[in-house]
């Protein structure tokens, strides 16, 4: 009985520390997502201030949707499991609850037996009766024994009972939390209803402007094209110099750890969301129309400074019609590309250093004054620089 018991608790509270956990792990995340379309929102109301409407200014939309979602999504899997702890901590009471009805009743007959024992055969009659002095002794150990016997009981009913009524008010508890966590979950509805309309109001205004949207695609890829090309070319001859240089022992080593930190690299920007994915993706307005990214663009707010993502040696610095300059930086067999940038702080051949800064995102006046950085990473292809970047 005792074994059950404590196994029961044990089980308990290993189950109710991996859900807290969990819990946590998905707060801190609503918290950081919350945080995330506050930001958005002022880039949106930026957007709002010139009275007109872009891919660029959707594409923010699409992305507080998004967010939005994520939170809700969240919100859902917090349910699920106080619902999942919930059903743990009732089975655990009715076990419990089960456990001291019987503990009750044993420790209830112990008493009436040892009642009626002492009062036909008191302790110290039993003692003296005995043939000798060993026998006495052991009659008052085994007398002794019993009372501590019955002490323990007593013990493990009290403490049964204590864990009960905990149990109860986590449960409690948890019913509250899932009725707060539902209430806030009809608001972020509502608010995503409406967010989705506004976005599908806007696609619709910016379907009315498909001549106007062509024309902008067309020019983005012509600008696309020059920027890979002028990639291509650098990138070729490093290639070149590479066949003539091996990479001495500090670059092969950067370029190790460079790969060693996939998924944990810091952005290029200290602030921003991603507003362009990359590899190919249909037009967010024209239909049939697909846009092929071979790196992502972050939008931030105002001015914003480009960094370096990882140590590593300044290779190019050139300028690119519609595009501003473009710093290249070399981690050994690996290079990120920095687009659309001004006042660029770091010369060719220079070494950098993790997060310093290379320049000024260039500010948009005719999209509020946002900036967007364009980002690449390349290693014999272009690679998706949101699997090597850290989790915002």
């Amino acid at each position: 009985m005792k074994l059950k018991l404590l196994f029961t608790i044990i089980l308990l509270c290993c189950y109710a520390i991996a859900i807290g956990q969990t819990r946590g792990e998905l707060e801190e995340q609503r918290k950081k997502t919350l945080e995330e379309i506050t930001y958005v929102d002022g880039l949106l109301k930026n957007t709002e201030k010139q009275k007109s409407e872009s891919i660029n200014s959707l594409k923010i939309l699409g992305q507080k949707v998004n967010l939005r979602e994520s939170v809700i999504s969240g919100m859902g899997q917090e349910i699920d499991l106080l619902n999942e702890r919930i059903d743990i901590n009732r089975q655990a009471i009715d076990m419990m609850e089960s456990d001291l009805k019987i503990l009750k009743e044993d420790y209830s007959r112990a008493i009436i037996n040892s009642y009626k024992s002492k009062k036909i055969n008191p302790d110290i009659v039993y003692i003296l009766s005995a043939r000798d002095f060993n026998q006495g002794y052991k009659r008052l150990k085994y007398l002794q024994q019993v009372s501590k016997f019955r002490r323990n009981e007593s013990e493990v009913i009290s403490q049964l009972k204590l864990e009960i009524v905990s149990t109860k008010e986590k449960l409690e508890n948890d019913l509250e939390r899932i009725s707060d966590l539902r209430h806030k979950e009809v608001q972020q509805k509502e608010i995503l209803v409406g967010e989705q309309q506004r976005k599908t109001k806007v696609v619709k205004n910016l379907g009315n402007k498909e001549k106007q949207l062509k024309k902008e695609l067309e020019e983005k890829k012509i600008i696309a094209d020059r920027i890979e090309k002028a990639i291509a070319k650098i990138i070729e001859e490093e290639r070149k110099k590479s066949i003539k240089n091996e990479l001495t022992p500090e670059q092969k080593l950067i370029g190790e750890d460079f790969s060693v930190n996939k998924g944990r690299l810091p952005w290029p920007v200290e602030k921003g969301i991603i507003t362009s994915h990359f590899g190919v993706h249909k037009h967010p307005v024209l239909k049939y129309v697909t846009e092929n990214n071979f790196g992502i663009e972050i939008t931030s707010s105002g001015m914003n400074l480009a960094r370096s993502i990882f140590k590593g040696e300044v290779t190019a610095i050139t300028a690119i019609s519609g595009a501003n300059m473009t710093v290249i930086i070399r981690h050994g067999i690996y290079y990120s590309v920095y687009t659309n940038l001004v006042n660029v702080k770091v010369r060719k051949g220079e070494e950098v250093n993790t997060k310093q800064i290379i320049g000024e995102v260039y500010q948009d006046p005719s999209a509020s004054n946002n900036s967007t950085i364009k980002f690449m990473i390349f290693e014999k292809q272009y690679l998706d620089p949101e699997l090597w970047i850290a989790k915002n």
